[in-house]
């Protein structure tokens, strides 16, 4: 069966429902349906004084429009399309200027909102979005708050071998806490560096990356068993937005810095490069001025976390109010004697069900929302959607 879709006011009386039940502050239902403040009291006071009537969408079109393209354009943009049905907004209005040079033309990207409106782009065939977990940003007060990671992007040594660099960083400090080589961007690799690195400098409370493996998967959250592992130990996953590298910028920043001091030319072996970015990382942390920290070194702004890495992983721990499942192969849990598939990188994992409203059910993993489970359709809709 498919999936649930959900409308703006489907979203607007699940928000309204969850206001009145009063478990929840502003600030957090804001951070649920991911609006502003502004935009939720905009709907309780439209609620309070209107009713569920007050949470229709409502049209922000203007009334009139003195810049809008005359009709006459755009009967002929439409028809010229008709005729000539794979070209595009440039060549009409291109065509167009042509046959009526004293006309008024609108802009190309007005000519292809014309030729949606009249329904002549046909549709794109996209993937169902697997929702982004959309975790709110943390502060970063101090060292550790945040750890920033990325594999920087690939290159091949003179022997042949690829060399996949792992970069990590304090976005507090901008110490560059690890750069090691690695053959694969595999999850085994991440695994090893990060074990070592929570063994020497301890836990951080959110590991930010980009959506790339092994950091996320196409699973619901986009958990990865890096990001599971993560979760068991405290540390929270920050995903950035997909294609959205400026929300890594300092990461960014300093791959370009890594590139051309320690990766041009190529060195001959793996072990070569890698005693070239342990030399890079002894200069950058100890001795570069960094300018986005008034001029001054890392190594002075950081210190080691409070956080020490356990030798055995803690339990997840949810509410009293939840119910909790566990688990099994091939990623699914046990509801009412069905099995509804969850993620299969959570097999071995419990997670948390809060009740929502009757019949509905919020899953969470920790503290990381994974979806809502509808169990009258035995689905559950990822988070995001």
């Amino acid at each position: 069966m498919p999936w649930r879709e959900r409308s703006p006011m489907d979203e607007r009386v699940q928000f309204i429902a969850d206001y009145l039940r009063q478990r929840w502050s502003i600030t957090e239902l804001c951070r649920r349906y991911l609006v502003s403040r502004k935009t939720a009291y905009k709907w309780i006071a439209r609620y309070e004084q209107e009713g569920a009537s007050g949470l229709e969408v409502r049209s922000s079109r203007p009334h009139s429009s003195p810049q809008a393209t005359d009709e006459r354009v755009i009967r002929a943009i439409v028809a010229l399309r008709r005729q000539h049905p794979t070209w595009g907004g440039k060549k009409l209005v291109a065509v167009v200027g042509e046959r009526h040079p004293t006309w008024s033309l609108p802009a190309v990207s007005t000519a292809n909102d014309i030729l949606k409106r009249h329904d002549l782009v046909p549709p794109r065939r996209r993937r169902r979005p697997l929702g982004h977990p959309g975790s709110a940003v943390p502060v970063i007060g101090g060292p550790n708050a945040v750890w920033t990671a990325d594999f920087k992007g690939q290159f091949r040594l003179c022997d042949g071998v690829l060399c996949y660099p792992l970069t990590v960083c304090d976005a507090f400090s901008r110490l560059l806490l690890a750069c090691r080589g690695v053959p694969r961007p595999t999850t085994a690799a991440a695994v090893g560096v990060f074990r070592r690195l929570f063994q020497e400098y301890g836990l951080p409370d959110v590991i930010r990356t980009d959506n790339g493996e092994p950091f996320a998967a196409p699973s619901l959250a986009r958990l990865s068993r890096l990001s599971v592992w993560w979760i068991r130990l405290g540390i929270r996953p920050w995903l950035i937005q997909p294609a959205s590298p400026y929300q890594n910028g300092s990461h960014e920043r300093m791959h370009r810095t890594l590139k051309r001091e320690a990766t041009q030319p190529a060195a001959a072996t793996l072990a070569a490069q890698q005693r070239r970015f342990n030399a890079f990382r002894r200069e950058y942390n100890d001795l570069r001025p960094h300018e986005a920290i008034g001029q001054q070194p890392p190594r002075r702004l950081y210190a080691a976390s409070a956080r020490s890495f356990p030798r055995q992983l803690p339990p997840v721990e949810y509410p009293r109010h939840y119910e909790v499942r566990r688990i099994t192969a091939p990623g699914v849990m046990s509801w009412h004697q069905r099995a509804i598939s969850v993620s299969a990188v959570l097999v071995g994992e419990d997670i948390g069900l809060e009740p929502i409203d009757d019949g509905e059910w919020d899953l969470y993993f920790g503290p990381v929302r994974l979806g809502r489970l509808d169990e009258r359709r035995h689905r559950i809709l990822p988070a995001g959607r």
